[in-house]
């Protein structure tokens, strides 16, 4: 916990001082403006982490919670509280040294009003009720074989979950001797407890949404030679087809725009706000790109909070908000 008094002193500063703002809006369409206000302002919260990912807003209490993967993790920001320490170890209960990434990275909370963790180090999809009681394993293994380091995850109004298993969090990466699955797959948990992997042929499967009407999963692929957002449509048994690619950031990243498609949440008309080079893209349902939301850092990913219309965002060593015009699914 050696950042958490540099944490606290910016928050403090915070409370009696401007709120600092940073990084800039970048119109490509007028229908821009229909999500994001002109003179909208990116507010820097907090900052001093490691690499701060997978915000989850809390409804139930009114705080948003979000991991710091290095340091095995988990923090909660409360508006006229400011930070605090949530949860530790977040995602690694091991010996270490394990990895870089040994904690938790996505988090949501489910159906039922638990957390769900996506744990890098104890290579899992957990979930633990916000009061009382500890963590249970929704799912560890498929076929009898250990998961990567499990990345992001959404749940489905039936209860299906389908999560991400990159190599991120295992030490070495796609390199460990521990690794017991050849692929990093996309991999459904149904309701009764059955894991299937979904999708097989991606190289860096990371941050994934369901449309409103969960017709459609959408999956962002980390990899600079293949930056794209793939769509997946959703059978009534909640298996995939083949998918096609819904965005590719190819052009951005050619372009000298650092960063990579992370995560991603949708609006409650369908609009994508997708983490990637320079910080977030805003893209309609059908694709087209309407501008950016730069934060100047490496972005890792967003959770709409508040009324709904708040996003939130975690980039690199801080953790930022912006105002929106639109409201996020699910709120």
């Amino acid at each position: 916990m050696k950042n958490l008094p540099l944490l606290l002193l910016s928050i403090t500063l915070g409370c009696f001082a401007q709120q600092k703002t940073t990084g800039n809006l970048v119109v490509l369409d007028d229908a821009f403006f229909d999500y994001v206000e002109e003179n909208a302002k990116i507010e820097v919260l907090a900052e001093g982490f490691i690499w701060s990912e997978g915000p989850v807003w809390v409804k139930e209490g009114d705080f948003l919670l979000f991991s710091d993967v290095p340091q095995n993790t988990i923090f909660k920001w409360k508006d006229g509280e400011g930070l605090s320490e949530f949860l530790k170890p977040s995602g690694y209960t091991g010996v270490l040294p394990y990895s870089n990434e040994p904690g938790s990275n996505g988090l949501i909370i489910n159906n039922d009003g638990e957390l769900v963790a996506c744990e890098h180090g104890d290579r899992r999809i957990s979930k633990m009720p916000l009061v009382g009681g500890g963590k249970f394993t929704l799912a560890d293994t498929w076929m009898g074989k250990r998961f990567n380091s499990p990345n992001d995850v959404v749940q489905a109004s039936n209860g299906t979950y389908y999560f991400t298993d990159p190599p991120y969090g295992l030490p070495k990466q796609e390199n460990s001797e521990t690794r017991e699955i050849d692929a990093f797959g996309v991999f459904k948990i149904a309701p009764n407890g059955n894991v299937d992997m979904v999708v097989s042929n991606l190289t860096r499967p990371n941050g994934l949404a369901l449309s409103p009407d969960e017709k459609i999963l959408y999956v962002n692929q980390s990899d600079s030679n293949a930056p794209y957002i793939m769509a997946y449509n959703i059978d009534e048994d909640g298996s995939l087809d083949k998918g096609h690619i819904f965005f590719d950031a190819t052009s951005l990243l050619e372009s000298g725009l650092v960063g990579s498609l992370d995560g991603i949440k949708v609006a409650q008309d369908g609009t994508l706000f997708s983490t990637g080079p320079s910080g977030l893209l805003v893209i309609t349902p059908e694709g087209k790109l309407l501008g950016r939301i730069e934060t100047g850092q490496r972005t890792a990913n967003c959770a709409w909070g508040e009324d709904g219309s708040v996003l939130y965002m975690t980039a690199d060593n801080y953790l930022m908000k912006i105002q929106t015009k639109t409201l996020g699914d699910g709120f």
